[in-house]
């Protein structure tokens, strides 16, 4: 692992120093910071010429001052000859806008990944994409990681499988991530159908499957940004006669009213990733965060040993 060097940004550090340690090695050194206008700042502490780099920075919020670092982080290892440059981006940021679903809108995943490939990122390795086809917006290699493996394991350590379970689809855009979590955890599956009431809101009307009552109901998403889907999923399995409700996710962006809906929410659990670090006003008495610190670092050995990352959900 010697000619290996992690760096992170400021976005989550912890995250990368759990990978560090994981690896068992200390985070290369970096500064970073700004300029009395505001303009950001970066100087490498320690050589990368002709070494395997990997920068940590998810573009979380402040999503365009991380996306900025992580920029910036690119050029400057570029610029110092390091050897392969991979963005390690556990969340990535504007991903909703993948596609053009209307008139004159841009699709802003596509241009995040031109900048991310032309600062000179040689490849990256993400997890959990909201939309798998922005694997195909990088013209350079992408590597994606799913963190089902680690939510999946954690219920079944509660004893969650078998007939005493429902895994429940908040909506339809997320029935094969459902599918996928009952055929590790057995139980039913069950699909809430979710209708656009308006740009902003949802009307959660109908669960398709199941039945719920009685059950132990698990419920998967990819985020949770303001948690009015999900909550409003929640609600009606709960007036359903589901006996408990756990929530899981990718990553825990909760913005806007997400911590009031959720406290509001008739849930058991919560349970998230750190891919976003969790700041104390987003501290909730049921939540749960799991780290993939080991899953991504099991992936950075294998980059920079040239070893298949497939292998790593293989029976998983």
């Amino acid at each position: 692992m010697r000619e290996l060097k992690i760096f992170s940004g400021r976005a989550n550090p912890a995250l990368a120093k759990q990978m560090c340690d994981h690896l068992h090695l200390q985070p290369a050194k970096i500064t970073l910071g700004q300029f009395p206008d505001g303009e950001n700042y970066c100087k490498l502490d320690e050589d990368v010429r002709g070494r395997d780099i990997f920068l940590v920075q998810p573009t979380c919020p402040s999503v365009n001052d991380n996306l900025l670092e992580l920029l910036i982080m690119i050029d400057c290892c570029k610029r110092a000859s390091a050897e392969r440059i991979t963005a390690v981006i556990p969340y990535f940021g504007y991903a909703r806008q993948d596609r053009k679903d209307e008139g004159r809108v841009p699709i802003t995943a596509k241009m995040i990944a031109n900048l991310i490939v032309r600062a000179g990122a040689d490849r990256v390795l993400a997890m959990d994409l909201h939309a798998a086809q922005i694997q195909g917006f990088f013209d350079v290699p992408v590597d994606h990681l799913y963190a089902a493996p680690v939510l999946n394991e954690h219920f079944l350590s509660k004893g969650f499988k078998g007939d005493d379970i429902v895994v429940v689809s908040p909506d339809e855009g997320s029935i094969k991530r459902a599918l996928g979590h009952s055929k590790r955890l057995g139980g039913n599956l069950a699909i809430v159908d979710k209708r656009r009431t308006s740009a902003l809101e949802t009307k959660q009307s109908t669960i398709i499957g199941g039945p719920v009552e009685g059950k132990i109901v698990l419920m998967f998403d990819d985020m949770i940004s303001t948690a009015g889907s999900i909550c409003g999923a929640a609600k009606l399995v709960h007036e359903a006669g589901a006996k408990e409700i756990h929530l899981a996710a990718s990553h825990g962006v909760l913005c806007g009213p997400a911590i009031e809906k959720l406290r509001a929410a008739p849930i058991d659990s919560l349970v998230i990733t750190d891919s976003i670090p969790l700041t104390p006003e987003k501290q909730l008495p049921n939540l749960v965060q799991l780290s993939v610190a080991p899953l991504l670092a099991e992936a950075i050995k294998r980059i920079h040993h040239d070893q298949s990352i497939s292998e790593l959900f293989l029976e998983r």
